[in-house]
């Protein structure tokens, strides 16, 4: 079993900074990739940025240079730090991370979401 806990989502004006973190534990034997999606009311979930075990990254057209994604491999965290942030920006943010368990087992798994809220 692998599980994912987000924090650092709230409330922030337009312009403000917010960093959110994810932490995955359970039965890990590696993590490829670890992102991070959002969805907004009324709205599908989307890619916002994602990084490989090797450092790779890649972002959503709409966060770039703007946010920037990164991991800490020995704790199995990632972080997302937001800046410039917009109203548009408002919604559920949730990690995301695939690999294998220790039983050779591939997995993908969700976290249970952060909110994220910018007011103008």
């Amino acid at each position: 079993q692998v599980q994912l806990v987000e924090s650092g989502g709230g409330l922030v004006q337009a312009g403000g900074s917010l960093r959110l973190s994810c932490v995955a534990s359970g039965s890990i034997a590696s993590i490829n990739t670890m992102g991070w999606y959002r969805q907004a009311p009324g709205k599908q979930r989307e890619l916002v940025a994602a990084i490989t075990s090797d450092g790779s990254r890649n972002y959503a057209d709409t966060v770039k240079g703007r946010y920037t994604i990164s991991r800490d491999n020995a704790k199995n965290t990632v972080y997302l730090q937001m800046n410039s942030l917009k109203p548009e920006d408002t919604a559920a943010y949730y990690c995301n991370a695939d690999g294998l368990t220790i039983w050779g087992i591939p997995f993908k798994y969700w976290g249970q979401g952060t909110l994220v809220t910018v007011t103008e």
